[in-house]
């Protein structure tokens, strides 16, 4: 997502490990990982719970990262 609404933190609710909790990121970022996850053909819980299990920070930090890692790979990928 581009414009004004790409910077509005969204809070969602998530399961990880039937536990449920909130994480809120910008609505960019949220549109990235549902990108990865319909990518990877996976849900969006899925790709979440795999972040969370390799974390040692904030989940929605995590998640940032993961998100700039993937799309470094891609650009990375197209350079080739």
């Amino acid at each position: 997502m581009t414009g004004p609404d790409a910077g509005i933190v969204r809070k969602r609710s998530v399961v990880i490990a039937g536990h449920r909790t909130s994480v809120s990121m910008e609505q960019a970022f949220w549109d990235e990982l549902k990108r990865i996850a319909d990518r990877e053909g996976r849900s969006l819980g899925a790709l979440i719970t795999e972040v969370d299990k390799r974390r040692s920070g904030n989940l929605s930090s995590a998640l940032r990262v993961y998100v700039l890692q993937d799309l470094r790979a891609v650009i990375a990928s197209e350079d080739l």
